[in-house]
């Protein structure tokens, strides 16, 4: 009987998977901290036997050399996947027995990637599980325009494409199981929800619902910004990630944290937004440990800033350690731990900003509401939905650099859920910027009596009054 356990990666948004028989398993997609891969393997009683990539990863570091390194699997790779490491060759078709009656088969299915490659498992010769990495995710397809500008329209194609084949070759009961889809933004949509098969695919993916043409534009058109950290997984995947050093950091007192701030470095509070609002270190980022840490951190700093972390215990620094080598922030340059008066050199107080709802913002007077600047960190396609009139608007992964944008006057500012805003705030509070972090979700600004902008409902209304015109 075979087993497929799932690893869930919340923070970067990706699933990797363990999968075997009585006797030996494949691990798909591994992460750089493989002690998990492991961990699972030695729970199942199985030994490694073979350890696989869909393709070379834009979003996160692989595990996969030192996890073949480790067990003594067999490394495959895709063919035509540019690698500078030793490894097994894939092309399409080809198979391995990982135990018996336990068949793996390769199938190319380009479109994330030019040699993106899914895996599907047979049992007896009866699939019973289709691993599409960044090809067939669950209600969409993973993106196409991480490779090359001028590729991406062709690899587009080649999306619809794949995601037709996979349907004509499974049938509709195959559990469709890929690695993005569930916060990357290696995904062009986020997942429709948990798990899926063939066949519910085939009646709700846009990539087998709609013809090639009307797929590949709306494709295209809804695209997000890439994160600026991407440029860099890519490269370090394909040269082969060394191992990671999760031991921990050196501890640093109030006086080298001062040091290094005023080196212009990064100090990382990992505290949840609430406690950092209402004390921390003057200068320090606010990144929630329990947020999407990986993404934002890295896609927000300075590619080689040395960061130093903050945290209540040793735990939640190992924790982020563990999150951070997953995109290549291998070591950081020391740790503190305790209460923000334990940071502050003596003689210092910790700072310290209001929290705030949307509630809170319409209950201003108006006279004085004229006076602030209520700034909207969300990416450009949830302002094209609504925003709250009279807000500029800085997408959070902009924001670093362009503090100087943002108008004169107390900053109320606000994201979809209270993460993206606690962020920016403590960005806008190290620049010296008086600053309210509203920690509430859009949802409530209309309610409270907001008035919204809708782009996209006014865009509609032009387009079918334009219509009845004709």
């Amino acid at each position: 009987m075979f087993f497929v356990d799932t690893l869930e990666f919340e923070g970067l948004g990706n699933r990797s998977y363990l999968a075997g028989g009585r006797a030996a398993a494949v691990a798909i997609d591994p992460p750089r901290d493989v002690d998990r891969v492991v961990a699972a393997a030695a729970r199942r009683g199985v030994r490694i036997a073979y350890v696989v990539e869909t393709h070379v990863h834009n979003d996160y570091v692989t595990g996969g050399p030192e996890l073949a390194r480790i067990t003594g699997a067999r490394y495959l790779v895709p063919a035509d996947a540019a690698v500078a490491f030793t490894r097994t060759p894939v092309a399409d078709g080809d198979t391995v027995l990982v135990d018996e009656d336990l068949v793996l088969r390769a199938v190319a299915t380009p479109g994330h990637t030019p040699h993106h490659t899914s895996y599907v498992l047979a049992e007896s010769g009866r699939d019973v599980a289709a691993f599409t990495g960044g090809s067939l995710l669950i209600g969409t397809v993973g993106r196409p325009d991480l490779v090359e500008p001028r590729l991406t329209e062709r690899l587009a194609r080649a999306q619809h494409a794949s995601a037709h084949r996979l349907a004509a070759e499974l049938a509709d009961e195959v559990p469709v199981l890929p690695t993005h889809g569930f916060g990357s933004f290696c995904s062009s949509a986020q997942a429709e929800g948990d798990a899926t098969t063939i066949g519910a695919e085939r009646r709700s993916n846009d990539a087998l619902t709609k013809d090639v043409d009307t797929f590949v534009a709306e494709l295209l058109a809804g695209l997000e910004d890439v994160p600026a950290y991407y440029a860099h997984m890519a490269p370090a995947n394909a040269a082969g990630p060394a191992p990671v050093d999760l031991t921990p950091p050196r501890p640093a007192d109030a006086e080298e944290l001062a040091r290094r701030l005023a080196a212009g470095e990064w100090v990382v509070d990992l505290r949840n937004r609430v406690a950092f609002a209402a004390g921390h270190l003057a200068g320090s980022f606010n990144f929630e440990g329990e947020g999407k840490l990986a993404t934002y951190l890295a896609w927000l700093i300075p590619w080689g800033k040395p960061v130093t972390l903050l945290a209540e215990t040793p735990e939640q620094v190992a924790d982020a350690q563990r999150e951070l080598v997953r995109v290549g922030i291998d070591r950081p340059a020391a740790a503190a731990t305790g209460t923000p008066e334990g940071w502050v050199r003596d003689g210092e107080k910790p700072r310290s900003f209001p929290r705030a709802t949307f509630a809170d913002l319409a209950a201003v007077p108006e006279k004085e509401r004229r006076d602030l600047v209520v700034l909207d960190v969300r990416r450009g396609s949830e302002r094209a939905e609504a925003y709250v009139e009279g807000s500029v608007h800085v997408p959070i992964h902009e924001l670093h650099g362009r503090v100087g944008d943002v108008p004169p006057g107390v900053v109320w500012v606000h994201c979809a859920g209270g993460m993206r805003a606690a962020i920016a705030a403590s960005l806008l509070d190290a620049a010296g910027r008086d600053v309210v972090a509203v920690d509430d979700r859009f949802d409530a600004a209309a309610p409270a009596g907001l008035p919204l902008i809708r782009p996209e409902s006014a865009a509609r209304e032009r387009r079918d009054s334009d219509d009845r015109a004709l």
